[in-house]
């Protein structure tokens, strides 16, 4: 019984850290120089003028997945409405 007890304790612990890591990592702040933005917006250039200025903006790594989702679901909704 006391062994459960605890299996269910470190697992609540050990959710809870994952959650706060994961946490501060999402929210971290953009660290890129202008010049590595400037690059990373002309690699971006033939995605789309966009996509290119997006890179030049500070965004969190969670802004960044949030975006890469949004292109994901509206290259497939281009793709299916042909």
């Amino acid at each position: 019984m006391a062994n459960a007890k605890n299996r269910s304790m470190i697992t609540a612990i050990l959710v809870i850290l994952v959650a706060i890591v994961l946490y501060g990592v999402l929210t971290m702040p953009d660290r890129r120089t202008p010049g590595q933005k400037i690059g990373d917006a002309i690699d971006a250039l033939p995605q789309g003028p966009d996509k290119a200025v997006r890179q030049l903006e500070d965004r969190t790594p969670g802004e960044k997945v949030g975006d890469a989702i949004k292109d994901v679901g509206d290259d497939i909704k281009h793709n299916t409405d042909r």
